[in-house]
């Protein structure tokens, strides 16, 4: 990944790259990767690791992290769990089992195929939420940091940094492939025409936005994100 790095910083400080007919934007967790199938081996592993009351006390933290910094933040719900008792030690080596996760073996079928299918009519690119660390190891070791071409993005609130994205990647179109719902239509409402939504109905974001009727219809929904394949440049280049 260093490489990649290397290149992604250097790019971003040299003068405006020029406008690309239409970019690509893919979420990672529970668009790309199972996410859900990720975290409940962590709670059974955090389970027979420590016990039932230490995975309880590592959600707790996990959740008071998100409603604070916006993001799942893992390896620091551990750190918050180390505070509380500093004399456990058996929280120690799931710091480990999370940077080793073999995030690969989470990839949903047909994600790897999608990503290539597309790139034949533009650059692919990941957009996601998350923290500085973590975030980056899990699109590195599952493989989408090299599928991408380096071409990563990891904001707090990444609906809310579409001008940043437009600075870095100009394009006529795009197009935005996410399970979450409330950012499809929260870029809809910012970019409007410019970009095609698509939304994998993959995960429990994706379940949960069936009850909501305020939210905006994606201009394409798919079952699974190897779907994509399906659809040709004009369908998902549509207006």
């Amino acid at each position: 990944m260093t490489k990649s790095i290397a290149a992604f910083a250097e790019g971003t400080k040299n003068a405006t790259p020029a406008t690309d007919d239409i970019v690509f934007l893919f979420d990672v967790d529970n668009t790309l990767l199972d996410n859900d199938r990720f975290q409940e081996e962590l709670g059974e592993q955090l389970r027979l690791a420590a016990g039932d009351g230490v995975r309880d006390r590592y959600w707790t933290a996990f959740e008071q992290l998100r409603r604070e910094s916006g993001y799942a933040d893992y390896l620091g719900a551990l750190q918050l769990c180390r505070l509380e008792d500093p004399r456990d030690l058996r929280i120690l080596p799931m710091a480990r089992w999370l940077l080793d996760y073999p995030f690969p073996d989470r990839l949903y079928p047909g994600a790897l195929d999608a990503m290539r299918h597309v790139r034949q009519w533009g650059p692919v690119a990941i957009l996601s939420d998350g923290d500085a660390v973590f975030q980056p190891r899990k699109i590195d070791r599952s493989g989408l940091w090299r599928a991408s071409d380096g071409n990563v993005l990891i904001y707090v609130h990444k609906e809310k940094e579409l001008d940043a994205v437009e600075r870095w990647r100009p394009a006529a179109h795009y197009v935005l492939i996410d399970d979450k719902l409330t950012i499809l239509d929260a870029v809809k409402r910012v970019w409007g025409d410019r970009v095609t939504t698509v939304f994998p109905r993959q995960g429990h974001y994706a379940r949960e936005a069936a009850a909501r009727t305020d939210l905006m219809a994606a201009d394409i929904a798919i079952d699974h994100i190897g779907d994509l394949m399906t659809y040709d440049l004009p369908s998902l280049a549509r207006r």
